[in-house]
């Protein structure tokens, strides 16, 4: 009687999970003629439209870096197709319980905007269309069940279905919650925060000005974030909103009517936009930070929220994924010219320090501003709203703080750059 035998299938870069930073760093990686596998636990999304009144709650506030790669890889003009995707040139950041105010603009900068926002499904459709334009290799509706450490230049992947993988690098691109990080042991750092995010679109009685708004309230933080309006909307124009506060009054705005909630919403952001007109259904979101101790191990690394999840305070999550693969493909384009193994350690420890190092910055930064605006004792309110008005006041202090959020300069890796203004 002979066993069977299970037939192993090779690739030298298999990426777990195909969100927006899997789905780009497999396109990215194609342009290096490195081929790649990518695994995905749900159906792909290629759907090139949908109805106007279907609305994703969750949205991303693209930077120029996140457009430059997107860019490089074509699923720029994917998004732009779309006709949901909304620039903003200016950003106006008041304390509700004092008088500082910061003010970005985008004039300031020389640039045409500041960013986008934009639907999380409408960039997750465009590359994944790209994925499908480019014939790369998706397995979806599949379930990653276990993995095993590197020998012998490789790792092995068992799948549900009993399929077996092999490759000299695995990429865990799978989200907070990564399994890729459950199976590989490696730690993280991680904390709740004491407050929820509620989030959805809402309908405004005036004009949202292509402006970026952000409030620091006396139980939390309230962004209005401008949206593409549906062409045949009444509305003077769309907002998605994120309101951060503790656990039971967020959960308690849930609850309002539609009604009571737009008028109590209308009164938080100071009647700043004229009166709240409608909401869509409102989403109450925990919010915790996570940080993986290490990215790397022998033939495997982390990226996007699998390595680092953020307070959502200047909307940098999936911008600092999207430079994670910007840096990454670097990385193993240089590896694949030298003839390196792509799962080289000292390699992928190159990497790691480079993007920690960003990464953590930027983390430091978030959660000082969450901090500080998160408590009311008076002499702190004192100190924050002096803070700010010294910062409006000083140009070179607000130029480093818009360029570091832009993702604009010569020290990003060549993905996130716009090669026009080089």
């Amino acid at each position: 009687m002979t066993e069977s035998v299970t037939k192993v299938s090779h690739f030298p870069v298999v990426i777990v999970g195909a969100g927006m930073v899997g789905a780009a760093l497999a396109c990215a990686l194609q342009d290096e003629n490195i081929d790649c596998l990518v695994l995905e636990a749900a159906q792909l999304n290629t759907n090139a439209s949908w109805p106007a009144d279907d609305v994703d709650p969750r949205v991303s506030a693209l930077s120029l870096a996140s457009q430059n790669l997107l860019n490089h890889i074509g699923a720029w003009s994917r998004i732009e197709s779309m006709g949901r995707l909304q620039p903003y040139q200016n950003m106006y950041v008041w304390d509700g319980c004092g008088t500082g105010h910061i003010e970005f603009k985008a004039s300031e900068q020389h640039l045409p905007n500041l960013g986008h926002i934009l639907e999380n499904k409408t960039i997750t459709a465009a590359l994944h269309q790209e994925l499908k334009q480019r014939g790369i290799e998706v397995w979806s509706e599949v379930v990653l069940q276990d993995m095993s450490p590197k020998t012998d230049q490789t790792r092995q992947l068992y799948l549900a279905d009993g399929r077996v993988i092999s490759a000299d690098l695995v990429v865990g691109a799978d989200g907070a919650n990564s399994k890729v990080r459950q199976l590989s042991g490696l730690p993280t750092r991680e904390w709740d925060y004491p407050h929820h995010a509620l989030v959805t679109r809402v309908a405004l009685a005036q004009g949202h000005a292509n402006t970026a708004w952000q409030r620091f309230t006396e139980n939390g933080i309230l962004a209005f974030l401008p949206l593409q309006s549906p062409a045949n909307s009444s509305a003077a124009s769309h907002c998605s909103i994120v309101w951060s506060l503790p656990a039971l009054p967020a959960q308690a705005m849930q609850a309002l009517s539609e009604a009571d909630f737009c008028a109590a919403l209308s009164k938080a952001f100071e009647g700043r936009l004229g009166q709240v007109l409608a909401t869509d259904k409102r989403h109450v979101i925990p919010l915790r930070q996570r940080h993986a101790k290490q990215y790397i191990q022998p033939g495997l690394v982390l990226v996007g929220d699998a390595a680092h999840t953020i307070h959502p305070l200047a909307g940098q999550g999936v911008n600092l994924g999207f430079l994670d693969v910007a840096a990454l493909v670097q990385t193993l384009a240089s590896a694949k010219a030298s003839n390196y193994d792509l799962g080289d350690m000292t390699l992928l420890t190159q990497h790691q320090q480079r993007r920690r190092t960003d990464n953590l910055r930027m983390m430091a930064l978030m959660e000082s501003f969450a901090r500080l605006f998160g408590n009311q004792h008076p002499l702190l309110s004192l100190l924050r709203n002096q803070a700010m008005h010294t910062m409006q006041s000083l140009a070179p202090i607000k130029q480093h703080l818009a360029q570091e959020a832009l993702g604009v300069g010569k020290h990003l890796p060549p993905l996130a750059q716009d090669v026009s203004r080089i």
